[in-house]
């Protein structure tokens, strides 16, 4: 059974979150999806994170990643061999695509197949300006000071 949300009761009564309103709604239609191949995700530190995705039986030419603004996106196809007749077959080799939403100043760093599993390495990188900063409290008189010596220096350039 699938259950959907409206979020437009939300649209009205906030400001400046329309894309975690659109992640939400991507991320309720991908489950319709199916989760073949399963896959873990880790985190690895404070800032970085690994995809693990169980890919048996796919080579490194079968698989293809891609990264654009906010999505990582893997996908895997296996060429048919029509040549075997198999009495049973087990080892699903059917293409996938699993698409993933990074968060903002998320970067893919690299990514490695080794015994069945492809790993996918990320990190989160802020940069220096959107960091926390101190702010110096500064006196009123102190205030007036800077004012009055930006005030010098600005008739002295004119």
């Amino acid at each position: 059974m699938a259950t959907t949300y409206d979020y437009a009761p939300l649209f009205r009564s906030t400001v400046g979150f329309d894309r975690l309103f659109h992640l939400l709604e991507n991320a309720q239609r991908a489950r319709s999806i199916s989760d073949w191949p399963p896959y873990d995700i880790a985190k690895t530190g404070d800032d970085s994170y690994r995809i693990s995705i169980a890919v048996a039986g796919f080579a490194r030419d079968d698989l293809d990643i891609t990264f654009q603004t906010n999505l990582l996106t893997v996908v895997g196809k296996k060429p048919e061999t029509s040549s075997e007749a198999y009495l049973h077959r087990g080892i699903a080799g059917r293409p996938f695509e699993h698409r993933f939403e990074l968060a903002d100043h998320v970067r893919v760093m690299g990514a490695d197949l080794n015994n069945g599993l492809l790993e996918i390495d990320l990190v989160r990188e802020i940069p220096e300006e959107m960091k926390p900063r101190k702010i110096a409290i500064e006196t009123a008189a102190a205030v007036e000071q800077s004012k009055a010596q930006m005030q010098i220096e600005a008739s002295n350039a004119a």
